[in-house]
């Protein structure tokens, strides 16, 4: 169900794996149980949230306080997330920003819209990604649900193995927790984990992206034309 990044007295960070559940299913949460049997905590906190098929960078709070602290670092967005996607055809730009409300659609999904009220937001750079398909590196500012999958599909390339934003069958969903950047106790923590479950994710031209963006928090990122 994941593998451990990171323990940190206060809170840990693991890598979950995709098509794992992070919500709550009859009152438990089987994913919590599971890493606190390995390390040992009597509880642990969710800080943030993955979609059932996003991998990747999860962090959770070892007690209370912690979980406090840190769950307020998302609520005023002093926390810098990335995330690698793979969308199926090539994007109508290969950078920018996507900006707008987000309404629900039909069943499950939600639709992007024009207006601006509440927008979600989130920058993007994309790179072939093989076989005729891109890579995204995405940085969301605000934490809509499905934020990215609904970014990318409404600049043409849903993301593949996306059986609901996505045109095209995979082994897995192709959205992963890339790198996390928060502050704690007056120092800045950082982590990066590469994807590593997904036949998708080999192509030699993800793997030389992934070389490049080794500092997501640190490249030129197109410009926000709106205020976080």
């Amino acid at each position: 169900m994941f593998t451990l990044v990171y323990q940190h007295p206060d809170f840990l960070v693991i890598n979950k794996h995709p098509d794992v559940s992070v919500h709550k299913d009859d009152n438990e949460q089987p994913l919590l149980a599971a890493v606190a049997e390995q390390t040992g905590d009597e509880k642990l906190y969710l800080i943030h949230r993955l979609d059932k098929m996003t991998s990747g960078l999860l962090l959770l709070g070892r007690n209370k306080q912690a979980a406090s602290v840190l769950s307020g670092n998302f609520a005023r967005r002093d926390v810098e997330k990335f995330y690698l996607a793979i969308g199926t055809k090539k994007p109508k730009k290969k950078q920018g920003v996507v900006i707008g409300d987000m309404t629900r659609s039909r069943r499950s999904s939600w639709k992007l819209e024009s207006s601006k009220d509440n927008p979600a937001v989130t920058q993007f750079f994309s790179t072939a990604g093989g076989n005729g398909r891109r890579l995204f590196l995405c940085k969301p500012h605000t934490g809509k649900t499905h934020q990215i999958r609904v970014a990318l599909r409404s600049v043409g390339s849903g993301i593949a193995g996306d059986m609901i934003y996505g045109c095209e069958e995979a082994d897995r969903g192709y959205l992963h927790a890339y790198a996390l950047r928060f502050p704690y106790q007056g120092e800045w923590c950082q982590f990066i984990c590469g994807p590593d479950r997904g036949e998708l994710w080999q192509t030699a031209e993800v793997q030389q992206a992934l070389n490049q963006w080794q500092s997501p928090w640190e490249l030129s990122w197109p410009k926000l034309a709106v205020k976080k």
